[in-house]
Formats: structure tokens, sequence, C-alpha cells
């Protein structure tokens, strides 16, 4: 042992000088002839002594980027409004887009019997979301046991192995299995409102059973063993989210007052009331995107984007934006609230309920001018879809939509109110999927769902988005 080690010390002392010689000859590292050009370019004249003062004694430079002339141009007008009634809260979690979904098909439940408001349990449903992704992460362990551990595919599903985020296809096979309930059925509880300290347990064990079945797998055990462990493991995901949750229910009374003060009563299960009180088929949705990372005028699917085993990985249209408006705008003007999916992250003045480009003029104030095309942002991580709402209205003029009215699911202390105008040049640059019914989509736009789809692999941009 010992007469290895001068042998070991020569050899790093070797690789340490190659790559200082390389770094050398790359010239990469900054000169003090350089830093002294740096130096000299910053003045720091009055206005930059304010700009400085201002700055590094103000931690939100949105305050002093805010663009006041789009607040003083701003109005709550719009041409048309569908009969939208309360605003939901997700609080400290990432169900925004399950939020979406029920806020989509509230009105036809406050419709059909005749109250003011209403709202589904998003607990329900996130219970079995949880429950089936637990179960599709350790399917995917199990497909990929022969994988080196440094795979990207493999490292991408070990990264956030069970997720609160979603698309609008998880909705679909959730509701699909197992119906939804009112939320007076199963209430929120600490842990579905805030899931942070839920998901840091849920992904600890995950990644242990994860270690479990491939060490197994690496010893020779048979497939059949594992998926016989994995269902006892998945045993102790079910003891947890009930924990946490709550247990579902497999059957219940809804008693309820309508507007005309009558006082019904009835027993259903969660599958029973769903197809009695939304009764609409959600297959029937069709996912439109802009994804500009890829040609337009194609059908695509995304690897392991979904929420269950055996369900079908997420596909899309993927469309220019000025196609998905026109869908959204036919939609919205027939009286039918349309989920989409956005970048909430950039233009967006929480305390008024305004989306607009240039909300912070970040340029004005430093000198800066950060810009990349749509399709850059999403190419170079700058940008991606992190937040699902619903479009309940729009304002037109010259039949051209100029702003559109969101329903938000952050409670009514946030915009107006729980609602946001978004502009309609945001819409171009921070949108980038709506789900349409059929019926506005044309023949040829649904014909591409008849063709082989282009399959994008799970560390895709969109796949990503809500985590």
């Amino acid at each position: 042992m010992l007469s290895s080690r001068p042998a070991a010390v020569l050899a790093v002392v070797i690789v340490v000088i190659a790559a200082c010689a390389a770094f050398a000859e790359g010239a990469t590292g900054l000169s003090p002839g350089e830093i002294k050009e740096l130096r000299e370019s910053f003045e720091l004249d009055a206005g930059a002594r304010a700009l400085l003062n201002a700055v590094t004694n103000n931690n939100d430079t949105r305050k002093l980027t805010y663009n006041r002339e789009i607040l003083l141009h701003h109005d709550d007008v719009y041409d048309f409004k569908l009969d939208a009634k309360g605003i939901t809260d997700q609080k400290q979690s990432g169900r925004c887009w399950l939020f979406a979904g029920f806020n989509v098909m509230r009105p036809a439940v406050r419709k059909r019997y005749n109250i003011e408001n209403f709202e589904f349990s998003e607990s329900h449903l996130f219970f079995w979301d949880k429950l089936e992704k637990a179960n599709m992460f350790l399917e995917a362990i199990i497909e990929t046991r022969d994988r080196d551990i440094d795979d990207r595919e493999l490292q991408t599903l070990l990264e956030n192995p069970v997720p609160d985020g979603g698309w609008w296809s998880y909705v679909v096979t959730l509701i699909d299995k197992y119906g939804a309930v009112p939320k007076s059925v199963m209430p929120e509880t600490e842990h579905s409102s805030s899931t942070k300290n839920m998901n840091a347990l849920l992904d600890r064990l995950m990644r242990s059973d994860a270690a479990k079945l491939r060490r197994l797998a690496a010893d020779g055990e048979e497939v059949s063993a594992l998926h016989d462990l994995k269902k006892e493991m998945l045993k102790d995901v079910y003891r947890i989210l009930a924990f946490h949750l709550g247990v579902p229910p497999e059957r219940f009374t809804w008693r309820f007052e309508d507007k005309d003060d009558n006082i019904v009563e009835q027993e259903y299960t969660p599958l029973s009331f769903y197809r009695e009180a939304v009764g609409v088929d959600l297959s029937e949705y069709v996912s439109i995107f802009d994804h500009p990372a890829h040609p337009y005028g194609k059908y695509y699917r995304i690897r392991y984007c979904r929420n269950m085993t055996g369900a079908p990985d997420m596909d899309f249209i993927n469309m220019d934006i000025a196609h998905l408006k026109k869908f959204a705008l036919d939609a919205v003007m027939e009286g039918e609230p349309v989920w989409f999916s956005a970048d909430v992250g950039k233009g967006n003045d929480g305390e008024h309920g305004i989306l607009a480009v240039g909300m912070y003029d970040y340029g004005a104030l430093f000198g800066i001018d950060p810009a990349l095309t749509k399709a850059e942002r999403v190419q170079y991580r700058g940008s991606t879809p992190n937040h699902a709402m619903v479009l309940i209205g729009v304002d037109i003029d010259d039949g051209k939509p100029v702003k559109w009215l969101v329903e938000n699911s952050w409670g009514t202390d946030r915009g107006d109110k729980g609602r946001w105008a978004m502009y309609d040049d945001w819409f171009d640059e921070y949108v980038y999927t709506v789900i349409i019914h059929k019926r506005y989509l044309p023949g040829d736009v649904l014909a591409l769902l008849d063709t082989e789809p282009e399959i994008l692999p799970a560390w895709d941009q969109m796949r990503e988005a809500f985590r």
C-alpha cells in the first residue's frame, strides 16, 4: 500500500498541471487589465449613486422598476364575462393544475343544482394523485433497473419522485378513475394546504424504496418479486397520505340548500357524483401547446409525463400562439371557461392583478436589455409554464382581444380579489397551453391526433414545468 502512494501523488500533480496549462491557454480568467476596464466602465456619478443607494436599500427591485403607465391605462371592464362565482385557494401547494381543472367544471355544478357557489374537494383527487404517482415512480424504477445510476432519464425521475405538479391530462385520468366529491366531504388539511413537509417525507421514502429495488435487481431478483415488494411499499405510501390528507370516502351523503331555499340530500359514490354533477366527457378536450422549441403543426408526447401507470403520456398538438388565441377566444365567447398554463412569474403585478409585458422596466433602471425570443426563453431555461389558471372573460376592440379575465386559485387577498387581467401581448409571450373542446378545433388540427406522435424526452422543458 505504502509503495503505491508516490506514484498516485505524481499522477495527481500531473493532472493539476495539465489543467492549469489548459486554463491559461484558454485565457478564460479575468486579467488585471480586464478588471481595471470593468471598474472604469462604472462611473459613480450622481445618478448612479442615487440608484446604488436605492437598490442596496430595497430588496425588491420590482418596486423600483414598476411601470405605472400600465396601471394608469388599466381598467377592469370586459366586453364578455362568464358567470364564475367564488375564488379558490391552493395555498402553499403546487396543485394549480387541479384547482384550474375543477374551476372549469364548477359552473356546470352550480347551474345543475341551482346553487350560488360550489367547490370540489381538491384533497380527494390530490390523495389519489400522490398514490398513483408513487406507483408510477416505483414502476419506472423497476423498468429502468438495469440502467446506470447516472442515466439522464433515471436522474430526471429521481429528482422529484412524487411532485405536486401536473397537467390537464392528469385531471382527466384521475377523475375518470376516482370521480369527485364536494369539498365538504373531504376538506383541506394542514398538509394539503402546505405540502412541503409531506412531500419531503414521501420523496425520502421513494428514494429509499428505489434504492432497495435496484439493489435487489442487481442481485438477480426476479421482476415478479420486485413488483410484489412494490405493492408492500405502496401500503406505506397510503398510510402516510391518510395521516396527512385524511381517508378518501367510498360513499357519502351530500346535503345542501339551493337558491330557492330547498334542502337537498342525496347519497353518492365519487364516480356517480362526478357523472351526475358534471356530466362532461373530459376526453373530448385537446391540449394545444405553443412549444416554440419544436416545430409547429405536429403531434407530440413527453416520456414519463403522466401521473398514472397504464395511462398514456401527456400529449399535445403544437401550434403557434395565434391559433391558441383563436381557439380560446371562440370557446370563451361561447360561454366556456378555458384551462390554460403560463409563466406567471413574468410581468405579474400581484397587488393589482395585472399581467402585462413591460410591467417591470429593468432596462430603464439598470441600462440592460435581457431580451430573448419566446423560443430562446424556453431553450435557455428562462421560461416554462409554471402555473395553470382559467380564462373567464375577454375585452375586445375591433374584433381582437385586448385583455383577458383570468380566474386564479391564490385566494382573494391577491390580485383583483382573486382575478387577474391578462393583456393580450402577455398572452403572446407567456401563455403555453390552452385546453380546447374538439368542437372548436378545425378538422385539419384534429387530424393530427391520428398521426404518430413524436416522443420528447423526460427532461423536455414542458414536462419539467409543473414541479
